[in-house]
């Protein structure tokens, strides 16, 4: 085969979620990434032929090919939500500079004003129908996913995500002071649906981790007071974490930004198993290991700065040595700081994927 990868790799699901849940150290480094760019996913499978006998006219040719891409990338899992579950948004477009770029640009957020600023606007938005909820892909994983793999539930628990995005963020911030039973209930609105989609999720035996992702800080804090976070944020993941839990899976959170002022909330109250999304500039992941590492997994951690602007030698070394740090006793998975973003060169990626496979802690 075609690789670019000086080693192969077998997934390994059940040493996977031994890992996240630091049971022991593994034989061997296991990944994980918040998502793939569908440009990255498209230039991998190009460059590594690897819908080879693959049929476009499949209906279920995008699962087949994410599980060819996630074996070949050294993943032990697919990710996976319900179908459906949509929340209409304000966005803007702008053009897409990326060496892999979108044709039809970027959207992000509009950030001025949201789609619901009042109470009559909360009434007319066309909040999604839990009755609606598709769960054939799940059903197809369950099905047909290689026994070596699993599937992780998610991306739910967007709490903060969604009261950003729902109101504005100008909006939220007066909001807190002169219409905080509005927040309120765009949230108890939000968790109801992420209660029957997390429920759902657990339905399948072959769900092994429900992934929260929430962003709800920036370089310097959190994007709302830490009280505010605790009162009206963190429970909702807490409810989503209860009841995984009570399943027997485990619950881990994506969330961007300084989150030193709720951390220890997050693990003592929330109780989540990992956290994903590490820069730089707010903690170095090696730093992150050493803080809360005997108390959750440490998930992801490569700068992805560091990852577009350094060589490919540069990042091999950076990978063994965080490897050297976070490896042992487990709860650490190599990952980028994010996500594999379309601009992420597709040589600094496997580099650093490359090196995860080389490690052998010796």
């Amino acid at each position: 085969m075609n690789t670019p990868f000086s080693k192969p790799v077998q997934p390994d699901w059940e040493e996977f979620i031994q890992c996240i849940a630091r049971t022991k150290t593994p034989r061997r480094v296991h990944n994980i990434e918040l998502f793939l760019d569908e440009e990255i996913k498209e230039a991998v499978c190009a460059r590594f032929d690897l819908e080879d006998g693959l049929e476009k006219e499949d209906p279920f040719f995008y699962q087949k090919r994410e599980i060819v891409l996630q074996r070949f990338l050294g993943y032990d899992y697919v990710l996976c939500g319900v179908e459906n579950y949509d929340l209409p948004l304000n966005t803007l477009n702008t053009q897409d500079t990326a060496g892999l770029k979108r044709s039809q640009g970027r959207n992000y957020v509009n950030e001025s004003r949201g789609p619901i600023t009042t109470w009559d606007e909360y009434e007319a938005y066309p909040w999604p129908d839990p009755g609606k909820f598709s769960s054939n892909v799940l059903e197809w994983y369950q099905k047909n996913l290689p026994e070596d793999m699993c599937i992780l539930g998610g991306l739910y628990g967007h709490f903060a995500e969604n009261i950003v995005s729902l109101m504005g963020y100008k909006t939220l911030c007066m909001a807190l002071y002169r219409q905080r039973d509005l927040v309120r209930a765009i949230l108890e609105r939000t968790l109801e649906l992420d209660r029957q989609v997390v429920a759902r999720l657990l339905e399948f035996e072959r769900v092994r981790v429900i992934w929260g992702s929430d962003d709800m800080g920036f370089r310097s804090g959190p994007l709302i007071s830490p009280k505010d976070l605790r009162s009206l944020v963190l429970p909702g993941h807490k409810a989503l974490a209860e009841l995984t839990h009570a399943a027997g899976r485990l619950y881990i959170m994506h969330s961007c930004g300084n989150l030193a002022t709720i951390m220890d909330d997050l693990i003592d109250e929330v109780k989540i198993d990992g956290k994903h999304s590490y820069e730089d500039t707010i903690l170095d992941v090696r730093s992150a290991k050493r803080l809360w590492g005997q108390r959750m997994a440490i998930l992801g951690g490569i700068d992805l700065d560091f990852l577009c602007q350094s060589e490919p030698e540069a990042i091999r070394t950076r990978v063994h040595d965080t490897l050297e740090v976070c490896q042992p006793g487990g709860g650490y998975c190599l990952g980028t700081g994010n996500s594999v973003a379309n601009y992420l060169p597709l040589e600094h990626y496997l580099a650093m994927l490359d090196e995860g496979r080389r490690y052998t802690g010796n």
